[in-house]
């Protein structure tokens, strides 16, 4: 790392800046601090590029996709604008070197529990890529980063999203996208791509941690000869551990269709804690306490009374277009920091600066308004920071599609002490809602504590949640944690109108005769969604059926009973609170219909269908619009 110099800013947008970690194709990278005290990298195009609109719209979509993806194993953006006369972004600094200076300098190959490990990390940090509807295109060994809690996944560089990969798979100037020695075989051949392809990678990277080369050969052999043996050769697993080859074999399969998903091996691979052996957590832990004691350096620099200058419109990193004011030389900082250089250098991770809000600024700068210096803009009275106000709704148990237990919060602004969230917890059998007491907040984590129960279906069936942690990892994104409960939560829908309105109206069950008989017209299913906000009775079931007598005949008489439920999360699918008897119905219907719900709308044959399905694992009641 080499100091700053006079051509340099001082800080940008909302960083001040501490020193160059490197250039790169793109632009140069400044290790920099938050307000709050956080290690940031803050990367700033080349002039040139900025002048350029196809780069500039390149580089707005990577920083979007940065800001799309959030979870474990990904690093945050907590900063960026993309309109600036010269685009910058600043994302999340992770302490710690790249796989490959592992591998092929410091340490040597892993053990085998050490790359099992290090592909469930992986895979876990591709599952939240792929859920966004990206494609890394380009996993390799200097883009894996490795810290003591796992590895991190880093530059976006060449991310693309899937819907605008193009359909030969190459740039405006015909090069196939990717690092040769770690591509897939439809990279090779310029297709389509889609998440397998980052599968392949994937095995190719943990062939390099377990053995020191890529499956494929190195770059001695000319990258077309490589190109070749990757699409049509099978791996060179010489030395690989034998309880690692089966799982490398599936992810090196030259079928896409045939590889293992990134889910799957999330599911299927076992973890060891601590995870890398023990010279290496030992430089980590070096790593980290160089870091520490720089930025008490750092720190101490910071008390310079000459105010940070923000870089100016029109004016880049080593432009000289503005005076720097005075500076002293961070020698420390430089000292201590030197090991990291190439992590950090390339790092581009995922959340976005606390005081910006969307579509902040008339010029779509999320930091500043047109013309401004990129001073961060004044928070409302309260400590909650901008990017954590607002709903969150998230996935406890079960999957996206179908969930089984589910958790929302929703953030006001407030004081600490103050009951500044909302929480409504869906589970199979039943729906609490409370307020939580907020305890503190920083820029990129909020804490809270104690809470009450305001609601509970059915009556005094819940207890008040526990301590939860929220951290921000992007705009949409954060990771929640209660205890020993963790789940990713993404932005949902505020207001007192939360249901699309394609929901909304009467669904009736169609009955087959052949199974209802000639009664066929006495059985009747309805159910009707009404607008309403979280927490109200936007859901209505009716349901009518013929009273049998005691051996189980039709009577003349028949049974009504009218069923509501509360409204618990706005996402897709919409999550509803077990049903409740409406006064009137009918004593035989009981005081439930049962479990919590979801509803989702499929078209099928030209026509919606409202699916209703019980939180468990069951068919769905479909219902047809009148």
């Amino acid at each position: 790392m080499d100091p700053l110099n006079a051509e340099d800013p001082v800080a940008i947008g909302p960083f001040r800046l501490l020193g160059r970690l490197g250039t790169g194709g793109m632009g140069r990278v400044y290790l920099a601090r938050s307000a709050g005290g956080r290690a940031v990298a803050v990367k700033v195009v080349h002039p040139e590029l900025a002048a350029q609109d196809e780069f500039r719209r390149r580089f707005a979509r990577e920083v979007a996709a940065l800001e799309r993806v959030g979870g474990t194993g990904t690093a945050p953006v907590l900063g960026s604008d993309t309109e600036a006369d010269v685009p910058w972004v600043a994302v999340g600094y992770v302490p710690g070197p790249s796989l490959r200076t592992v591998v092929n300098e410091d340490y040597g190959p892993l053990p085998p529990d050490s790359v099992r490990t290090l592909a469930s990390g992986l895979a876990r940090a591709l599952t939240h890529i792929h859920a966004a509807g990206l494609v890394h295109r380009d996993l390799k060994p200097s883009n894996v980063l490795l810290t003591v809690d796992g590895p991190q996944i880093i530059d976006f560089g060449i991310v693309r999203a899937l819907d605008t990969v193009t359909d030969d798979g190459l740039t405006s100037t015909g090069a196939v996208v990717g690092s040769p020695g770690f591509m897939s075989p439809e990279q090779v051949r310029g297709e389509r791509l889609t998440p397998a392809s980052d599968i392949f990678c994937l095995g190719s990277v943990l062939v390099y941690a377990a053995t020191g080369r890529s499956p494929f050969g190195g770059s001695d052999s000319g990258v077309h000869a490589t190109m070749f043996r990757i699409a049509n050769d099978e791996p060179d697993l010489t030395g690989l551990a034998p309880e690692l080859a089966g799982l490398i074999r599936a992810c090196l399969g030259k079928d896409p269709a045939g590889r293992p998903s990134a889910t799957e091996l999330v599911d299927t691979l076992q973890v060891t804690d601590p995870w890398l052996p023990a010279d290496v957590l030992a430089r980590l832990g070096r790593h980290a306490a160089k870091l520490l004691e720089a930025e008490g350096t750092a720190a101490a620099d910071a008390g310079d009374p000459t105010p940070a200058t923000p870089l100016p419109p029109g004016a880049g990193a080593g432009t000289g277009t503005a005076p720097a004011p005075r500076r002293r030389r961070r020698g420390a900082l430089v000292t201590a920091l030197t090991a990291l250089v190439v992590a950090a250098a390339g790092a581009l991770g995922y959340t976005y600066w606390p005081g910006a809000t969307a579509g902040a600024g008339t010029d779509g700068q999320k930091n500043t308004a047109r013309g401004g210096t990129g001073t961060p803009s004044a928070r409302p009275s309260g400590i909650v920071p901008a990017t954590f106000l607002g709903a969150w709704e998230g996935i406890l148990q079960g999957s996206a599609s179908h969930p089984r237990e589910t958790f929302r919060l929703e953030i006001t602004q407030g004081a600490a002490g103050s009951k500044a969230a909302v929480y409504v917890h869906v589970t199979d059998e039943r729906l609490c809602m409370g307020r939580s007491r907020l305890v503190s907040a920083d820029e990129d984590k909020l804490l809270l504590g104690e809470s009450d129960v305001t609601t509970s279906v059915p009556a005094q069936r819940c207890t008040p949640s526990a301590q939860q942690t929220l951290t921000l990892r992007s705009p949409e994104v954060l990771e929640w944690t209660s205890g020993a409960v963790k789940a990713t939560f993404r932005k949902g829908r505020t207001g007192s109108e939360i249901l699309p309105a394609k929901f909304l109206g009467s669904w009736r069950m169609r009955n087959d005769p052949a199974v209802f008989g000639k009664n066929v017209d006495r059985y009747t299913d309805e159910v009707t969604l009404t607008q309403g906000p979280i927490g109200s009775a936007v859901f209505r079931y009716e349901q009518g059926y013929p009273r049998t007598d005691q051996e189980g005949n039709p009577t003349s008489e028949s049974v009504r009973c009218t069923f509501t439920a509360l409204l618990a999360g706005s996402g897709s699918p919409l999550v509803i609170g077990p049903q409740t008897a409406e006064p009137g119905s009918d004593p035989e219907c009981g005081p439930t219909a049962g479990l919590a719900s979801y509803v989702d709308i499929v078209r099928y044959k030209g026509e919606d269908r409202l699916l209703v399905y019980p939180m468990t694992d069951a068919e769905p009641g479909e219902f047809h619009k009148d």
